[in-house]
């Protein structure tokens, strides 16, 4: 899969990613979630699967405490009927909204219509969502911080094509202060495996650090699922220090 990810490869730090997308046989969707850090309190965390969703949790009390407990520990994808995903506590919201409507434009719109980019600065990290419904219906979202402190909301609509996915990521991939957000529409990837272990794989790698430069990898998970109405779903979980299957 590495020739579909130039563009993640190329950032030094993209902070928060979600990829969105379908494996090349067109039965799977594929849902990709993955964390850097810099920080001591972002690297103290771990992605695992509880009940349905993946969450970050943490590894390390002491060192998760020195930041802020409620932008680092969240649901990150909640399979439901659909399947929602995002870089903090509105996944929650994301996922009751699924049932409400057919249209995936709509779910983001009014589940994170009350949601700011995060109170984080000087960098004022963007929320990063997405979601997918059972019609193969899906949507990206970033809400971030413009110059004179007020938020905007972008929404961006795409089909599922075979092969093919989109990525979002909370910076542009520049490591400098205070980091810049990600500008303009997802970015294209592809998809030519077809198990979520390689997938997973495939983006822990085109994380990996160029030469002499910091290794900012947190974890990666990626689900496969077949079916969303009856929420059947194959997950891989790559942490800094090991491997989760389900």
């Amino acid at each position: 899969m590495r020739e579909g990810l130039e563009s993640l490869e190329a950032m030094e730090y993209p902070g928060r990613i979600i990829i969105i997308g379908k494996d090349i046989s067109g039965e799977n969707i594929i849902v990709v979630y993955g964390i850097t850090g810099r920080s001591p309190s972002s690297q103290a965390r771990k992605l695992v699967i509880d009940n349905g969703a993946v969450w970050t949790k943490l590894t390390d009390l002491a060192t998760l405490q020195k930041g802020k407990l409620d932008l680092l520990v969240y649901p990150a994808i909640w399979v439901d009927k659909g399947i929602a995903v995002s870089n903090g506590k509105q996944t929650e919201d994301i996922i009751k909204m699924i049932s409400q409507t057919k249209n995936p434009r709509e779910v983001l719109l009014y589940s994170l219509k009350q949601w700011d980019y995060e109170p984080d600065a000087p960098n004022f990290t963007p929320r990063i969502s997405g979601c997918i419904l059972s019609q193969d219906k899906a949507a990206l979202s970033i809400i971030k911080r413009t110059s004179d402190g007020s938020a905007v909301k972008s929404i961006f609509e795409f089909p599922l094509i075979p092969g093919k996915g989109r990525m979002i990521t909370t910076y542009n991939g520049e490591n400098k202060e205070p980091l810049p957000s990600f500008k303009g529409e997802p970015l294209e990837v592809n998809f030519p495996d077809q198990k979520a272990e390689q997938v997973a794989e495939a983006v822990y790698r085109a994380l990996s650090p160029q030469r002499k430069k910091k290794d900012f990898r947190v974890a990666v998970a990626c689900i496969f699922s077949r079916n969303l109405d009856k929420n059947i779903f194959e997950a891989h979980i790559i942490n800094r220090w090991e491997r989760i299957e389900k």
